[in-house]
């Protein structure tokens, strides 16, 4: 699948254009909505989608460094088979432009953890356990936990809150097990946790005794559950610092359980970048009359008419031209996560702060999780020449926090490695050696250069200036120039490297010949994910949120407000569920009649 070039994404204007529906976000929701929309026998005559970057995709973005034909996965990288709208789409809508692949995750007998100096292989919590033994990490878990790898503590705090529950129990109880110490199964559907999820409630003596778990963090579930002790364990060997953030308990039962504790759980992705699927969908959905997508043309604001040519008018402002142009439509998506919505005009008739007070508040009713990401190409795939790493994560409380093996060309030695793949609070870590207002590459690093108001003599300017990329054999200088502007500043990557060879405990490991990050804490996404807030009616949310004024046709759909938080399937149910109860489209073909799209 070929990227779309600016042309067919069409950066240009076209002041008083007028449209059914306008979507804003070129995202996977956006993109998803745009192309249901277009191919539906009720379809309306005219759909554009709006974007305000120059490519599309949203947190989806596949790169190709120079020297290999691995794709290097800068957002969200996977999905599994549990995901039915994605898999739907991947393997029988697009399967004639997409190969789904497995994603690795490896043997833990050949990964590292490395936690409090302390470094192991990543399957020593089982292989102990084989022995009839327990295996002691550099934390003080009580007696009772010790021995527990993260996943099954996590699972093991799941099953306790459900089974001490007389109603879970009276009502569920044949659908979780524990048949052996370590060993905890769950088969409750995502309907069995909609229904469980506003109705649990925490049956342990103490200070939440009574509260329903839905207004709990899960933080406060944790510490009451297994100690402070154990929350910070799981807080680093899980891998995600936004797996323990004090999110809403409740909601944070069946993901971790259904994804990440959940050993059955097999990932997929797509030959080439799973970036891919959203590509698809944009070549689709231009191919129907009718359609249309403006990159570089970012939403300032919108308002409604009483005399125009249709409901609403939409200011535009368009990169290339610095300038203004008004859109007109009878309907609007706004395709777009929480800090996006908040980069919009606030003080319009829809986002008024002193008139839309449940607005906002729903708006802020998902916490925005930092994620940051660290790509490097290396000549040689060191971690399995020296180290026996097979394709993979490693895990540590450095701030790098995981490391990615990605593999190596099938065409040559070249090897792709995330060197870090990080979130929360050890995203600031990063922020202060990003360098943000150094955007290129300095052409004279021995003469003074000119930044804004500042200038940076050479000994300042070493010390910001991004990584130096060097060509191989098989990656020559021409295509090593291109990707100048993205290269990590060179302290970053410093930095990074010094805790890949402390994770791996060999100070040999060589430096990459490129790299490149992204930050997705920067605006407009404000986040790598999101998740919900304790106490929140998630139910009530995400049904208002599709179309929070009942006589508006102003929709917002998206990963943000999903019952599927960090991942494209979250974005896809919340759109289908919106295109069918507001612009009446049927139930699509392709997809399993049976399949639950969540409140």
């Amino acid at each position: 699948m070929k990227r779309l070039s600016l042309q067919e994404l069409n950066s240009g204007s076209e002041p008083a254009l007028e449209l059914d529906v306008a979507i804003v976000g070129g995202g996977a929701s956006g993109l998803y909505s745009g192309w249901r929309l277009l191919t539906a026998p009720n379809r309306p005559e005219k759909v554009h989608v709006f974007e305000m970057g120059d490519r599309i995709g949203g947190r989806l973005e596949s790169i190709q460094l120079p020297g290999m034909h691995i794709p290097g996965e800068l957002g969200g990288m996977r999905y599994t088979t549990q995901h039915e709208i994605v898999t739907a789409l991947i393997e029988k809508v697009f399967a004639a432009q997409l190969t789904a692949v497995p994603f690795s995750m490896g043997d833990p007998a050949t990964h590292y953890f490395y936690m409090r100096t302390q470094r192991f292989r990543a399957n020593a919590w089982q292989q102990a356990q084989a022995e009839g033994s327990k295996f002691h990490s550099h934390y003080f878990l009580r007696p009772d936990l010790c021995g527990f790898s993260p996943d099954q503590l996590f699972n093991k705090i799941v099953y306790d809150v459900l089974l001490a529950d007389p109603w879970f129990v009276q009502n569920y109880a044949g659908k979780v097990s524990n048949p052996a110490r370590y060993d905890y199964r769950f088969q409750l559907t995502a309907e069995d946790w909609d229904s469980i999820k506003p109705r649990l409630t925490y049956c342990f003596p103490g200070a939440y005794h009574g509260m329903h778990v839905n207004d709990l963090g899960f933080w406060n579930v944790i510490k009451d559950q297994a100690g402070e002790e154990a929350f910070e364990y799981l807080g680093v060997a899980g891998g995600y610092y936004s797996n323990v953030a004090n999110w809403n308990a409740a909601e944070a039962f069946p993901y971790m359980v259904g994804d990440f504790s959940n050993a059955a759980t097999a990932y997929k992705t797509i030959a080439g970048g799973y970036d891919q699927t959203a590509y698809a969908l944009a070549d689709a959905f231009l191919h129907q009359r009718g359609s249309a997508i403006w990159a570089q043309n970012r939403l300032v604001n919108f308002e409604k008419t009483s005399a125009g040519p249709r409901r609403y008018s939409l200011t535009v402002f368009n990169g290339p031209s610095q300038k203004t142009w008004t859109v007109h439509a009878d309907a609007i998506i706004l395709a777009m996560p929480r800090r996006s919505l908040e980069l919009l005009n606030q003080f319009n008739f829809f986002f008024d702060p002193e008139t839309q007070l449940q607005r906002h508040r729903h708006m802020a009713s998902v916490i925005m999780e930092p994620a940051f990401k660290l790509l490097m190409g290396f000549e040689e795939p060191w971690w399995k020449e020296h180290f026996g790493c097979t394709s993979g994560e490693s895990v540590t409380d450095l701030p790098m926090r995981q490391c990615y093996y990605f593999g190596t060309d099938t065409h040559d030695s070249h090897s792709l490695f995330l060197a870090s793949y990080n979130d929360m609070q050890s995203v600031p870590f990063w922020d202060v050696l990003e360098s943000k207002d150094l955007e290129h590459w300095h052409p004279h690093p021995h003469k003074p250069h000119r930044i804004g108001t500042r200038t940076l003599e050479p000994q300042t300017w070493k010390k910001h200036a991004r990584w130096t990329p060097r060509a191989t054999s098989l990656a020559p200088q021409h295509e090593i120039d291109k990707f100048l502007d993205v290269q990590a500043p060179a302290a970053m990557v410093r930095e990074a490297m010094a805790q890949v060879r402390e994770l791996h405990g060999n100070a040999h490991i060589p430096d990459p010949y490129i790299t490149h990050f992204k930050n997705w804490t920067e605006d407009p996404f404000g986040a790598g994910y999101h998740a919900w807030k304790a106490g929140v009616n998630v139910a009530e949310v995400m049904r208002y949120m599709r179309r929070p004024e009942p006589a508006e046709a102003i929709h917002i759909c998206g990963e943000a407000y999903s019952d599927q938080q960090g991942w494209v399937e979250g974005a896809l149910c919340v759109a289908e569920r919106m295109l069918q109860e507001h612009f009446a489209l049927a139930w699509p073909e392709w997809l399993n009649p049976k399949y639950y799209l969540g409140w």
